[in-house]
C-alpha cells in the first residue's frame, strides 16, 4: 500500500520517472500496479473494443463472434490491453473498466 500510495503522488507531482520507478517495483513484488490515465489511451480502438466487451462478462467466442474476428485474435488484443494496462486478469478489467461499463466493481 506504500508503495502503491507513493506511486499515485509522484503520478500527481508530474515526477514521471519515479511514477514509472515505483510501479515497476509494485509489478516487481507481484502487484500490477494501478494503469495510469494515459495507458487507456495507448490502447488501439479494436484493444479498447475488446477491452470493454471482455470487462461486460462476454467470453472470448462472444466477442469474436460479435466483431467477426477470431478468437486467437481476441487471445491476442487481451494479452495486449493486459500488458498495457498492467493487469492480469478479466476480473481486474472488469474492475477497471467498471465506470464505462456502467458495471459495479467485483468486490
Amino acid at each position: 500500500e506504500p508503495l502503491e500510495a507513493a506511486r499515485a503522488d509522484f503520478a500527481a507531482a508530474g515526477a514521471a520517472p519515479w511514477a514509472a520507478r515505483a510501479r515497476d517495483e509494485l509489478r516487481a513484488s507481484g502487484q500490477p500496479g494501478r494503469p495510469r490515465a494515459n495507458d487507456r489511451d495507448e490502447l488501439t480502438p479494436h484493444e479498447r473494443r475488446v477491452a470493454l466487451l471482455v470487462a461486460e462478462g462476454r467470453t472470448n467466442p462472444e466477442v469474436a463472434a460479435e466483431l467477426y474476428i477470431t478468437r486467437k485474435t481476441v487471445e491476442h488484443h487481451l494479452s495486449q490491453i493486459y500488458r498495457k494496462l498492467g493487469l492480469r486478469s478479466r476480473t481486474e478489467l472488469a474492475n477497471e473498466l467498471a465506470h464505462e461499463t456502467g458495471l459495479r466493481r467485483a468486490a
